[in-house]
């Protein structure tokens, strides 16, 4: 079936640029992001 190969072809390069572009926007607007999720957790527990 062409027609779900293009489907599922089509989500994965959706998802694929959604993560790229998450994770450029946070290293471009702070270089360490392991510590802006060691702080969104810490903040989460408490």
């Amino acid at each position: 079936m062409p027609t779900l190969t293009r489907l599922l072809s089509i989500i994965g390069l959706i998802v694929t640029g959604a993560v790229l572009s998450m994770y450029l926007l946070v290293s471009y607007v702070e270089p360490e992001p392991r510590e802006i999720i060691v702080e969104i957790q810490k903040e989460g527990f408490e």
